[in-house]
């Protein structure tokens, strides 16, 4: 069986949006389907197995990730997890937490709504695009600090521009300066080696079902240890309670207070192992880097036959993953919206177009189940619709 053949996606379609919502190969969906019918057949049962299930689940996701299982716990999403730490944060009056030009739109309004009810600035540092090297976007984001700076708050893989930051220097740079850092990797996991402990962010939260290719609804918080006492969560629950028989000693305050929330469905969760073993057992930074070619060859193609300049340099000369299987390519000025509809309307092309800074971007994600054939069909829609779908 192919990759492309293990996948549940409509074989119709040219699928190329893996960035957004990802998918699960079918024995992942088959893993994650199981225990949601375990949870079916004994409710009571489960509950009580839950505990143990879900301390198994985050002792592989800890050696996936290199770091203590009891510095992990799971969420839904990374959306959800920027809410806890925006949430949780003892920021007064004056503070500002930083960040750049470059984020997610609802992570943005989180910081944004969370920040005014407290009186402390949320500052958008622009950041030079197209990117040079990383020690220029390190500098351009330094503009930025000021003496009122306690957070510095940025993505890993960038949505819109499917840049990579340079978030292990920064963090780097930040601690000796006493700031605080915040990296949201929701593109990261199963795109990009991560090891957090070499990236030494003070919080971490990644998406596990977009290229880890795990189910929807599954996604990881870590926080360094001394700071689990006040990470509180968004739900007040029984392992909050001193006296709760929920309480554990043996786990993490970070564990007790945000891993018992009784009903919710935590079969996301339990499959996430079942997704690090598939992509272990397929070989997967060989997939990966025949997804990077397939999206170099993209941006040259799309930039040889329409003009528009990258966003990094390509190849770079520095070695610096500027992206890897995810990547923005530039278009004329379009009516975004309407070129994106008609690309899966018509040729059932699925694959956002994006608006970074009055530019319009294809962004294409090459997940191990594309080939050639989808590309190929993408430059086929574009040659098509280009010509009729200009700006006005």
């Amino acid at each position: 069986m192919s990759l492309r053949d293990q996948y549940l996606l409509d074989p119709s379609v040219t699928f190329l949006n893996h960035g957004s919502f990802g998918a699960p190969p079918r024995v992942v969906f088959d893993e994650y389907q199981y225990w949601q019918r375990e949870f079916e057949r004994q409710p009571v049962l489960f509950v009580r197995r839950a505990e143990g299930l879900l301390d198994h689940a985050r002792e592989i996701l800890g050696r996936y990730l290199n770091v203590p299982a009891d510095e992990v716990i799971y969420l839904t999403n990374a959306t959800h997890a920027v809410n806890v730490l925006a949430r949780s944060l003892a920021l007064r009056p004056g503070d500002e937490v930083l960040t750049t030009n470059l984020e997610y739109g609802a992570c943005d309004r989180t910081w944004e709504y969370e920040l005014a009810k407290r009186g402390v600035t949320y500052r958008k540092q622009p950041i030079r695009l197209p990117a040079t090297t990383p020690e220029a976007m390190v500098d351009d984001l330094w503009r930025g600090v000021t003496p009122s700076t306690k957070v510095i708050y940025l993505s890993h893989i960038t949505s819109g521009t499917a840049l990579t930051l340079p978030v292990e220097v920064i963090c780097a740079r930040a601690r000796a300066d006493g700031i605080f850092t915040v990296i949201d990797g929701a593109h990261v996991p199963g795109h990009l080696p991560l090891d957090l402990a070499a990236i030494g962010a003070d919080v971490y939260t990644g998406n596990l079902h977009k290229w880890l290719s795990a189910p929807r609804g599954s996604a990881f918080l870590h926080v360094r240890p001394e700071h689990h006492v006040w990470v509180e969560g968004t739900i007040v629950s029984w392992g909050w309670v001193e006296e709760s028989t929920y309480r554990r000693a043996e786990v993490s305050e970070l564990v007790n207070r945000n891993q018992w929330q009784g009903t919710r469905d935590i079969a996301p969760f339990l499959a996430v192992p079942a997704a690090i073993a598939f992509q272990d057992a397929h070989d997967w930074p060989v997939q990966q880097e025949q997804c990077h070619r397939l999206a170099v060859r993209a941006l040259d193609e799309i930039v040889e036959r329409w003009g528009g300049e990258p966003l990094s340099p390509v190849p770079d000369p520095g070695g610096f993953p500027w992206f890897r299987q995810m990547v923005a390519c530039p278009l004329p000025p379009v009516d975004a919206p309407l070129l994106k509809r008609r690309m899966y309307d018509e040729f059932l092309v699925e694959a956002p177009v994006t608006v970074f800074e009055d530019r319009a971007f294809l962004r294409l994600s090459f997940q191990a189940y594309n080939d050639e054939r989808d590309l190929a069909r993408a430059l086929e829609a574009l040659a098509a619709l280009l010509p009729e779908v200009r700006a006005s």
